[in-house]
């Protein structure tokens, strides 16, 4: 069973013009050729197609809000009404501004209103700290309405934007002043992995989400992202959730670089759906 925690569809409602992110442009020009070459020039059905033939119990996709910072957005109503369209595999999170004063409500109206399922902040692209005071409120509803928040962690290749705002440390903040918050670290903290391994293992709430990184670069010597595979496979083995983050690579490639892995079966289930289910608040099964 998959569970597919970052995915995007090729849909004009889901690509706004980004110009903060024409760096990540040249940084994955070769994994979204694949992802083109692959997808029949990423058609909206072939997409669709690739998670009916995988079996894919749901796939996570995000809004966000970037009005103030960079006059980006994918509403949060574009996702409700593309979930509305194609069914219940699809599971949205919501995402808001934190500067705009009426942030918390919309992140209420999303969830209650909406059927949304979590709270997406790219803080690299809101150009705050996730520790910031101004997300305080929203983790505080987050927890109100017993829903999981995402929260970039990492590198960024904006160069609009500071680096440093994605450090692990940030997060150890986070979840020392609210325990009881389920997130996701994600992407997964390169280059400050060990680090993000540290905040994971001392918070229970707190995952991690390999996701927008090729999985074969966990067994890459001199990678970086080694104790990843180190971890995952023993003590952290119940935090992590895979995500493709199609169109950055395409699903069918994440999916066999996990099985180069070598995971034996109970921890590749526990990475491809038990993790996601257990921290979207699912059942363990189901359909």
């Amino acid at each position: 069973m998959l569970i597919d925690f970052a995915s995007r569809p090729p849909h004009p409602d889901f690509a706004p013009s980004a110009p903060h992110l024409q760096n990540y442009r040249r940084v994955y020009q070769a994994s979204e050729s694949r992802s083109a070459a692959s997808d029949a020039a990423q058609g909206l059905d072939s997409w669709l197609a690739t998670y009916e033939r995988l079996g894919a119990r749901h796939v996570v996709l995000k809004a966000r809000d970037l009005t103030t910072t960079f006059g980006f957005k994918i509403p949060n109503e574009v996702v409700a009404d593309f979930i509305q369209a194609h069914g219940p595999r699809y599971i949205g999170f919501a995402g808001v501004d934190p500067w705009q004063a009426d942030a918390v409500a919309q992140f209420d109206h999303a969830v209650r209103n909406l059927g949304l399922r979590g709270l997406n902040l790219q803080c690299f692209e809101l150009k705050l700290r996730p520790d910031d005071e101004r997300l305080f409120p929203l983790y505080e509803k987050a927890i109100e309405l017993n829903v999981p928040v995402n929260i970039h962690c990492g590198i960024n290749f904006s160069t609009h934007t500071p680096m440093a705002i994605g450090r692990p440390e940030y997060l150890d903040t986070v979840m020392v002043r609210y325990p009881e918050l389920r997130a996701v670290a994600s992407p997964p903290g390169w280059p400050w992995v060990q680090e993000l391994i540290g905040v994971a293992w001392r918070h229970p709430n707190l995952y991690i989400g390999v996701l927008a990184v090729r999985p074969k670069l966990l067994a890459k010597q001199h990678s970086g992202y080694e104790p990843l595979l180190q971890y995952g496979r023993t003590i952290l083995k119940e935090k992590i959730i895979f995500g493709s983050a199609f169109p950055m690579m395409p699903v069918e490639t994440a999916l066999a670089d996990l099985d180069g892995l070598g995971l034996d079966a109970a921890t590749r289930q526990l990475w491809l759906h038990a993790n996601a289910a257990r921290f979207l608040g699912l059942d363990a099964g189901g359909t």
